[in-house]
């Protein structure tokens, strides 16, 4: 099985690496989301979300569904494998059926927690902050790994490869994540920016993954030369493909962030958040919850402290 999960991940990087060299062959939550970022027109610039149209999504309508959304910091296969027992879980605790609500970027998500779309989203830090700033969306719990509830911005480079530092990275090709991801995108360009930098003048070229898992992938695989990754899923990568570990190195460490949090939109029912928020909150103690932080590499959910997020 796990070939087979290789062989899938290296025939999707071998599209998404044609993609990449077709776009080269035919161009020759924060004040941070558009720096660097006015001229996308710029050759050095690739948009992976723009090569083709999405189709159109529909839902399943039911009035008493519960809809929960999952911002895509792990790919689509990723995020189904980790959140189906939770589906699973509330759907047994609530008595209504839960649909899973995957969206290909974050302001997908928070465009849906804005419209009261959805009743609860997972939800990266950088979105959140973004949507926090807007007033449409609240902390509902927050995820403690590991003891902690805190993570970081790494920055990666290929084991092999000369890069020591953001400076040896000039020039280079570079995975963002999405343009609201907080490790993924907005860590990376406050460290240019304070160098007075923007993507144009420093990066040879770059592209979005959509995905940590992907990034971290396009490193392994030679398709980017570095990369910025969430280090929850970068150590969670790690387990689940222990030999990635001599494929890649960590060249830089950010600062502490919050944890990526569950949110709800600001127009959630008070009833309906409070009785989320009791379940989460006591999953742990569940031993068939137990087996369901265990799939999401969670240890518990706690209440949320606003501090981190500001």
């Amino acid at each position: 099985m796990k070939r087979i999960e290789q062989n899938k991940a290296r025939a999707g990087w071998g599209w998404l690496l044609g993609c990449w060299l077709i776009m080269a062959l035919l161009g020759g939550c924060s004040d941070e989301l558009d720096g660097g970022f006015k001229g996308e027109a710029n050759k050095a610039v690739v948009r992976l979300d723009r090569l083709t149209p999405m189709p159109a999504r529909v839902y399943d309508q039911q009035a008493n569904a519960v809809k929960m959304a999952v911002a895509a910091m792990l790919s689509p296969g990723g995020t189904v494998m980790s959140y189906r027992p939770l589906q699973s879980y509330l759907e047994q605790k609530l008595g209504r059926p839960v649909q899973l609500i995957q969206r290909r970027t974050y302001q997908e998500v928070n465009e849906m927690l804005a419209r009261n779309l959805v009743d609860f989203a997972f939800v990266c830090t950088g979105a959140f902050v973004a949507g926090q700033e807007q007033g449409i969306m609240e902390l509902l719990v927050i995820p403690r790994i590991e003891g902690r509830e805190t993570y970081q911005a790494l920055l990666i480079a290929a084991a092999d490869s000369a890069i020591r530092s953001l400076d040896d990275m000039r020039g280079k090709v570079f995975a963002f994540t999405d343009p609201l991801s907080n490790t993924g995108y907005l860590y990376p360009m406050s460290r240019l920016r304070k160098r007075g930098e923007s993507v144009e003048s420093f990066f040879g070229r770059i592209i979005f993954t959509y995905s940590h898992d992907n990034s971290i992938a396009a490193v392994a695989d030679g398709v980017v030369d570095a990369a910025s990754v969430d280090s929850i899923v970068f150590a969670h990568t790690l387990r689940r493909e222990p030999e990635l570990a001599g494929k890649i190195r960590v060249i830089e460490r950010s600062r502490e962030f919050g944890m990526p949090p569950v949110a709800v939109s600001s127009q959630a029912d008070p009833a309906a958040r409070q009785r989320y928020k009791e379940i989460l909150l006591a999953i742990h103690e569940d031993p068939a919850g137990a087996d369901v932080l265990a799939a999401l590499g969670v240890e518990r959910f706690v209440e949320p402290n606003p501090d981190l997020y500001r």
